[in-house]
């Protein structure tokens, strides 16, 4: 008789143990996809910001605003014709080379 007692009690015990382990499983899964959806959101976040300082970077990088700059805050002017000089690539080799001798 006490051993039927005993059988019922381990099966109590297990069942609650079964029980307190399922619950458990699911707090942890909630945590976990609440975890989830915070980095999804996050990830958005990141995403809208990355797409802002691309924009912002193509604004800041436009060819008109750098000559702007170049000409106005720093007193930058294209060259003139007889400042400019071409270079062919035989030449630069040559001249590179001979530069180079000891």
């Amino acid at each position: 008789m006490w051993r039927s007692g005993f059988l019922q009690g381990l099966l109590l015990v297990l069942v609650i143990t079964a029980a307190l382990s399922v619950v458990n499983s699911q707090h942890q899964a909630r945590k976990l996809f609440i975890s989830l959806q915070q980095e999804k959101e996050h990830s958005r976040q990141m995403e809208v910001e990355w797409g802002q300082l691309q924009l912002e970077q193509s604004t800041l990088a436009a060819p008109a605003r750098v000559e702007k700059i170049a000409t106005q805050h720093l007193q930058m002017q294209f060259p003139g014709k007889d400042q400019v000089q071409f270079i062919r690539l035989a030449q630069y080799h040559t001249a590179h080379e001979a530069a180079q001798r000891p």
